[in-house]
Formats: structure tokens, sequence, C-alpha cells
């Protein structure tokens, strides 16, 4: 056995070192950072076969036949299937389990779509055959030699044009390709409010299409288990538990004849959170073939095949009184699902919008009326925020607009609307409640470490240099992931380890170290000790997975609740160790000790001899606990990021130079992991907000189907970031933690935009839609020189 234990200043000292608030090193960096992780494409069997998916060239078509003769009778090809193949089998369809209306009271449509398609194509990569052989290369040259006969349809890829009358119907049973027309909100007291409004600002905003470019392409290694019946799959997810009983209803089995594995990740963002129609073609070649069966997608396909995010074409309006106070802000537009809908693609574009779309302003009344649409384009799922920077984008957007067209600071604009502390907690028109947080006194903060009092010299210096300098704030708020339970497991090894298993998933956050932050705080169990285990749905019986933000906070309670039932535990067992009261013992920095005396156990001695040594009946045999923690509400992170901008006007060339945020994350468990997070979060808006854009053709061909066509951000293009912290810790969880993971994105996306807009306003430019490319600034800088000369 490890000797893990010490005395109690020892142990002291090192709870110090790990505790909650402490910039420890992630556990897992030595492993990545040298290229020593485990990914699922590292993940070999012997005499694995190779799969190859078969996907529509069309974007829309009815299918007439498949061929596969020539491509059975190809070297190495050990099975080609179609979805005519499959039927037997007797898969279910995936679909979506939101429980969304329309306004009408209509239940959301569904497209139960099916692993491959049999009546007709939906979008330019739909699969529709898949080929296994002994290597890749006959795999994808037999998938080559499958002949496809498709009538093509005519094919849209916009909403707005989608549900016109005598568009392209995507389904006979969805009538204009309206999946869902989402309405929340009082619409009478909305339209009243607007009535009295002194002033209403309207802008028309373009929400891009992003894809999900992950480090690592999804990715499968499926095998079956005929003795047991069972089938098996090592998969990159942001849940095992979760994902294993989706993918079992889609088999039509129970979940105990499904494991799910996943190793490192690579990057997920939402995209790798659903079931998808690969996983089925796989574990069916498993089954029947009775070998184990690999795939990995390539990259020009993942631009086809994995979900996209965002896609929302909005008409925003802000209604004010007379001295700048909201009265309301209400939506309307359109939101592309893309040809199919599964897992949650639905709620980014509807419900999560409207829940975060009130912000940390005293916004009284707000509506949202979305029409969700099916296009003839890749699905949609979520995307790193899946709602929240959306929802923030509008608002800020149309507050900037507010202000410019009512001649107020826009500081002061927003002062005037901020939720004082005083009125926390507060009933959102959104329909939840804050219940902490100091909006004003973040926002201040972050004008002070941007030097935002210097900008005037600077615009002046980038002026003397023939370029333009602008500068915005953004605020938000985010409302994290809807209340749910987790697991929270806790194991004493005989080898003096603590294992940990909860349902949450690390794909790239870093849960090892603060979790083991977190459990050393509360039992004084030693930080390198404990072991995370999150990734095999063998040992995971339950959990919601990673996303919404949700990781620390969920996790983090099942975490407490599971270390009080812990120390109950270890008081009995003390007791009759000690030879006293239960009463009487007490816990501290990980001792039972008999209170008012010298005499004490250390948790993980007493956890061995528990486990050693013979137990009275009714005692302990050991202090193992398997808990699911009670709900754990939603939380809401928020803060204020300042961007500054520079813009060479002969060019368009666009250089962020200073940026900046702070924000209140309550608790914070680990700054360094935090940084980290909000660093990425602000690189994916940068992102977005410059350079991506997925584009179609008028024949739903995809444009944007390589690194070619499809810009990312590079290191150059990202700034040095000041961050600062102003937290005001939740009252809703025993940690007060409120989760940071989609924070840079919900912050970043106003903040640029409206930076660019305030640095292009000397040639009357009032609005600029995504993505902020040096073209379109070029163009908005010749537009607004000619509207001048006129």
């Amino acid at each position: 056995m490890q000797d893990f234990t010490g005395s109690p200043i020892d142990n002291a000292i090192a709870m110090q070192k790990y505790g909650v608030g402490q910039p420890v090193r992630r556990k897992e960096d030595d492993t990545l950072v040298r290229g020593k992780g485990k990914y699922t494409d590292d993940v070999n069997l012997p005499g694995q076969l190779y799969a190859w998916i078969v996907r529509s060239p069309h974007a829309h078509g009815v299918i007439r036949g498949i061929d596969t003769e020539a491509a059975r009778a190809m070297p190495g090809v050990r099975g080609v299937w179609t979805g005519r193949d499959l039927e037997a089998a007797n898969y279910g369809p995936f679909t979506c389990g939101l429980p969304l209306k329309s306004q009408d009271g209509t239940p959301l449509f569904q497209t139960n779509r099916h692993a491959l398609m049999t009546d007709k194509v939906r979008y330019v990569g739909d699969p529709v055959a898949f080929v296994v052989a002994e290597t890749v290369a006959q795999a994808r040259d037999a998938a080559e030699a499958v002949l496809l006969d498709i009538d093509a349809l005519p094919a849209v890829t916009d909403c707005e044009a989608a549900t016109k009358s005598g568009a392209p119907q995507l389904y006979d049973h969805i009538p204009n390709n309206v999946a869902l027309d989402y309405h929340y909100g009082d619409t009478a007291a909305v339209e009243a409010a607007f009535a009295s409004a002194a002033h209403v600002t309207k802008l028309d905003i373009e929400n891009t299409r992003v894809a999900v470019v992950s480090m690592e392409p999804r990715c499968a290694l499926a095998t079956y288990e005929k003795s047991g019946g069972r089938y098996v799959i090592q998969v990159p997810t942001q849940g095992v538990a979760g994902n294993r009983n989706t993918l079992a209803k889609q088999l039509n089995v129970a979940p105990d004849k499904v494991r799910i594995l996943t190793g490192n990740v690579g990057g997920s963002f939402g995209m790798k959170n659903i079931s998808y129609p690969e996983y089925i073609c796989l574990l069916h070649a498993a089954k029947e073939l009775g070998k184990p069966v690999k795939w990995l997608d390539e990259r020009s396909s993942s631009f086809l095949s994995d979900s996209h995010g965002r896609a929302q074409d909005i008409h925003a309006e802000l209604a004010l009184d007379k001295d700048g106070k909201f009265l309301a802000v209400r939506l309307k537009g359109y939101g592309n699902l893309g040809a199919y809908i599964t897992g949650v693609s639905p709620s980014p574009l509807s419900l999560n919008t409207g829940k975060n779309l009130a912000s940390v302003y005293k916004t009284p009344l707000l509506s949202v009326d979305i029409k969700c649409v099916l296009t003839n384009t890749t699905l949609m799922g979520a995307y790193r925020g899946a709602g929240r920077p959306e929802a923030n984008y509008f608002m800020e957007r149309l507050i900037d607009r507010a202000a410019d067209e009512m001649g107020i600071d826009r500081f002061t604009l927003r002062k005037r609307n901020f939720i004082k502390s005083s009125q926390l907690p507060f009933a959102a028109a959104s329909g939840v409640t804050y219940d902490s947080g100091d909006f004003q006194g973040v926002f201040e903060k972050a004008l002070e470490i941007s030097d935002h009092a210097g900008f005037a010299r600077r615009k002046k210096d980038s002026r003397k240099n023939g370029k333009l300098r602008g500068i915005a704030v953004g605020s938000y708020l985010e409302v994290t992931a809807p209340p749910a339970g987790e697991l929270g497991k806790l194991t004493f090894g005989d080898d003096g380890t603590v294992t940990l298993t909860t349902g949450t998933l690390d794909y790239g956050q870093g849960h090892a170290t603060p979790f083991a932050q977190v459990l050393s705080a509360q039992l004084g169990v030693p930080f390198d000790a404990i072991r995370l285990e999150q990734n095999d749905s063998d040992l995971v019986r339950m959990g919601n997975g990673t996303g919404g933000s949700r990781s620390i906070t969920a996790s983090g309670q099942a975490i407490v609740e599971a270390s009080d039932l812990v120390i109950a535990k270890g008081k009995a067992a003390a007791a009759h160790l000690m030879e006293a009261s239960e009463a009487d013992i007490e816990f501290k920095a990980g001792r039972f000790t008999i209170a008012g005396t010298d005499r004490s156990i250390d948790i993980m001695e007493l956890s061995q001899r528990v486990r050693e040594g013979k137990m009275p009946e009714g005692a302990p045999t050991s202090l193992d606990v398997d808990h699911t923690s009670s709900d754990v509400p939603s939380t809401f992170p928020n803060g204020c990021h300042v961007a500054e901008v520079e813009i060479d006007p002969d060019t368009g060339v666009l250089t962020i130079v200073n940026y900046a945020a702070v924000n209140d994350f309550g608790t914070i468990v680990n700054p360094m992991i935090v940084a980290g997070q909000l660093h990425g979060g602000v690189a994916q808006g940068i992102g977005q907000a410059l350079m991506e854009k997925v584009s179609y053709d008028a024949s739903g061909q995809p444009i944007t189907g390589s690194f070619m066509d499809y810009a990312m951000p590079r290191a150059g293009d990202i700034p040095l970031m000041l961050v600062g912290d102003h937290p005001s810790p939740a009252t809703t969880n025993p940690l007060g933690t409120k989760g940071c993971g989609e924070a840079g994105c919900a912050g970043s996306l106003c903040t640029i935009v409206n930076a660019v807009v305030d640095a292009l306003s000397d040639y009357g430019v009032t609005h600029i839609d995504m993505p902020l490319t040096s073209e379109r600034i070029w163009r908005a800088i010749q537009d607004g020189k000619q509207s001048k000369a006129a």
C-alpha cells in the first residue's frame, strides 16, 4: 500500500497547497503535452476491420437505387450495407427528446432519421451506405465503387426561403419546413410596452453558421460480445452514461447491453455529445462479422457530417423610455436546423436564446418568436454556449445601437439598466431568478483593468498613423444547464487511493485537478491519492455529462454530499475502533478525533482498518459511498469584456490590440484552469467574429469544405488578455461555483463587433454582420464614403 497518511500538520500543509482556490497544475498535462494521451484513434484491437461511409453528393434527391455489386467483389471487402440491409435489424430512429412545443401547442416535429437513408437524401454528405474491409484503403476504394442512382430535387439552404410557398419540402409531414414555431413571452404586454416607448431600436442580425473543428475528428471502434449479447464502442463523447442510454434506445436493447468507453476526446464543444449514424453502422457490422470495426472521419467529411452551430437570422428590437430605461426586448426570426433534428438542436436556436436574452439588465418584458426551420444543409447541434453567446450578442448590439440613436453614452445607458446587487435575488423576464452578482461592480473593474480612460490618447495615436481605432464593452450573463442530479461515488482502494466516479466527462476542461481539490478539501484525503473515473459506462451508472457549464457545480455538489456520507460512516467506524461514543467523534482536516483528547485516526488509515478488520454488526465495513446528488440548480456566471481594435482603412485589415475580461464565476476552485477556459472561449469567439462561416451555393453544395475555404484563427490572431475576477459566490450550491466554460464565447462576439462598429463610426457605419473579414470591413468603409459624398 502506498503511504499517503501523515501527521495533522503535514495534512494541513498539503491541503493548503492543493486547496480550493489554488492554481494547481492539471494532473493530465504532463501526459498530454508530451503526446502520450490516448485518443480514440490510438485504440486498436486484434483483427480489426475498417469502415468507410458512402455519402450523398446531392443536397436533395430521391433514391432510386444503390448498386453495391462491384464494391462487394473488390479485394479485402468483408461487407457492404445499405439502409435496406439495416431495416431487418429494426434499429430505432434518431429523435430529439426535448419537450418543446410550437406556440399553437403542437409538439416539435420529429424527423426520425435512420442510420442510412432509404427514400431521400436531404443534404450533401447524407450517409446512404457503408463498406467494411481489411484495410482503410480497401474500404475507401470499394466505397467509391458503390453506384448511386439519385434523382436530384431542388434544394433550399436559407431559412426564410424554406418557409415560403413553393419552397422545396424536406418532409411530407412538416408543412413549410417549420419543425418548431417557438414563442416565449407575453405578446400583448410586450406590444404595449413598445407602443408606449419613447424610442425603439431595430436591428437585423445574422448569427453565422460555424463548423465545429475539433482537434481529433470523430472516430469509433465497435465490437460485439456474442456471449453476452452486448455492444461495446470506444467513442469520444461528453458523458458515457447518457450517451449509453441514447445508443441503447436506437439499438432497441436494454442499457446494460451497451458499453461506451471514452478516452481523451480532443475537443467537442457540443458536437460529440449526440449519437451519429456511423455508430449504428459500425456496431451492426461488428455484430454481423464477429470482428472489431473501426472508423475515422477525415477532416473534409467532418465538415459535412459533424453538427454545425449558431445559424440564426434575427430581427431584434429594444424599447426604451425617454431616459433610456429598458421597457422590453423582442426577437423575431429564424433558426436553421439543417436537414435532421437530433440531440438538442432546437434549444440553442430558441429556448436557450430566450432564456439568456435579459442578461444583467432590468428588462421588465421580453418576447421571443423564432421559427426553427429544416433546410438541405448539415444538421445543427449545440456549439460552445448553445444559445448563450447568441442572446448576449443580440442584446449588446441593440444597446450600443440604442445609445448612438438616443445620444446617450454607451456606458451610461448600461449603468442605468443594470440590476443592482440590492435587488437580488431578481426574477428576470426570462423566467429564471438570479441569486447573486454585482453586475455594475464587474463592469467598473473591467473598465479599470482595460485602461479605458487612456483610450482617447491611443485613438489619437492611431489616427496619426492613418489607422482607425475602436473600443467596446460587452456585459454578459449565462443561465447554465438546467437542474439535474449527478453521480458522486467514492471508493477507497487497497493501494491507498481514492477513486471518484462521476457522470460529467472531461473532454479538455481538466476535471481531474479541480475535482481532486474539492475532494481533498472536504475529506482531507491526499491530493495525489485521488483518481478520477468518468470514461466507462460500466462504472458510471448514471450521469448528465458535461455541457452548459455545469461540471464543477454538478460534480462539485455530488462530491460534497458524498463526502458528508463518508464522514458519517467514518465517525461510526472510528467510534468502534477507538472505543468511544459516536457522538464524541469530531472530523477535521482528514482526521477523526475523540473530542477533548489527542486520540485520533487519519481517514486513509481508517479506511484500511475498516476494510481489513472485523467490524460488529451494523458498523461500516468500508468508507465507500455510491451517491446520486440532489438536483443542482442552474447558476448565473456573468462578466464584462472590453475589446479594442485597430483597422487599416486602406485594406480593411483588423487587429485586436487590447482585450480584457472581468468575470464573476462565483467560487473559483482553480484559477489557472478557469483562465485557460476563458482564453479558449474568447479564441472561439474571435474565430466566429472575424473569419468563420459555413457557406452553401444555391444548389446546396457546401463551398467551405476544407481549411482552404474555411478560415480558423491562428495564434497571431489572438491578443494577450488581461483577466480579472469579481466573484459573488452562488447561494444555490454548497461550493458557491457558477461555471466558466462558455463565458469566453458569451462575452467576445458582441464586444468585438461593437468595437469594430465604433471604429467605423467615422464613416457612418452603424452595423456590420459577422464575419468581419478585411473585405467586408473595406466594403463597409467604401459604402460609408459614398454615402457621405452623396
